[in-house]
């Protein structure tokens, strides 16, 4: 078997110190563009690759964010976890990436891998981190955002959108447009998530001095929408318009409620929540609230570096408003009818 080039070997047949091919082969790191055109030239003769485990163990910076997610199902997360490699990437990071149920004993564990990787920092999408997991990454100094998920006294940052005013933003839509009898087909109680957007849609019915058709824990899951959406519209009474908590139960809640025979926005408007790309094609047209993924991951990347190199060691708490997005699943407010 050949034995592995060294970075040594590459430094004499450039002619420049073991250290200058270290500093070319670093982001990050300042080398002349002589030397990096030399380094790379006697680099690609050889057929050197740096050795990023044996760097990790010099430097103590393994370069990896570890990314945990706990379904890949609802449409947002696939494009938001790209966009979250994609930054991280350009930042010199490599992505280790895992999907897991969304319960503590399958948080922990992850975790738990992730530490023994020696992980520069945890981006949780979705994911709950118990409190005691959160002090083990404290003490072991490795920060944690969470992403698209608030939880509060758990000293650790996270980034979403602003969920409570979405809520109301798409409640207050419905009611703009004339509905009465508006139900919530919400997001799973045991998230701050679900529970905002809950929230949102309580504080609009009731500014408004409407009482709720009915509020239902979809439990983000589009089975549970879909057969919620079917009992409501098996009654002699009906709801008018339906807010649901997200656009992964937005369309099962659209595709039963037309395999039942009703039209939308005719019999029913219906609102999301996400605007994922799926959103816009013409068999949905949903109108949703727009989570500004963009904005949401540059803010989640910056926090990120900012505790992984000290500059940040205090948690924040970051919401990010986006726009209503109207479509032709859901009538326009009564002024803007022609």
């Amino acid at each position: 078997m050949p034995q592995k080039v060294t970075s040594l070997q590459v430094a004499q047949r450039a002619g420049v110190s073991q250290s200058a091919v270290s500093r070319v082969f670093t982001k990050g790191a300042s080398a002349s563009p002589a030397t990096v055109e030399k380094v790379k030239k006697a680099a690609a003769e050889l057929g050197y690759r740096p050795n990023v485990l044996a760097r990790a163990m010099i430097t103590g910076k393994s370069r990896i964010i570890g990314l945990v997610v706990a379904y890949l199902d609802n449409q947002f997360y696939p494009e938001a976890l790209e966009r979250l490699s994609n930054a991280l990437q350009a930042e010199g990071y490599h992505v280790l990436l895992f999907t897991i149920p969304n319960s503590s004993e399958g948080v922990e564990g992850v975790v738990q891998d992730l530490m023994d990787y020696q992980v520069d920092g945890i981006i949780a999408a979705s994911v709950s981190i118990s409190s005691g997991l959160a002090e083990l990454c404290h003490g072991a100094g490795i920060p944690v955002v969470l992403f698209n998920r608030g939880q509060p006294d758990s000293g650790l940052s996270s980034v979403t959108s602003a969920n409570i005013k979405g809520g109301h933003t798409a409640t207050q839509a419905l009611i703009d447009a004339g509905h009465t009898r508006i139900a919530h087909i919400a997001g799973w109680g045991g998230s701050l998530t679900g529970r905002d957007r809950k929230q949102g849609f309580e504080d609009a019915m009731e500014n408004a001095g409407l009482t709720p058709f009915a509020i239902i824990d979809g439990m983000f899951k589009r089975d549970i929408a879909a057969a919620s959406a079917r009992q409501m519209m098996q009654g002699q009474t009906r709801p008018d318009a339906i807010f649901v908590g997200n656009d992964h139960m937005a369309f099962a809640v659209m595709d039963t409620v037309r395999t039942m025979g009703f039209s939308i926005p005719g019999d029913v408007s219906i609102i999301g929540y996400d605007d994922v790309p799926l959103a816009a094609w013409a068999a949905y047209d949903l109108t949703t609230m727009r989570q500004p993924v963009n904005r949401m991951v540059e803010a989640t990347v910056d926090t990120m570096l900012a505790q992984i190199n000290g500059r940040d060691t205090y948690s924040q708490t970051i919401e990010i408003e986006g726009p209503l997005i109207q479509r032709g699943s859901s009538l326009p407010p009564k002024g803007q009818r022609q």
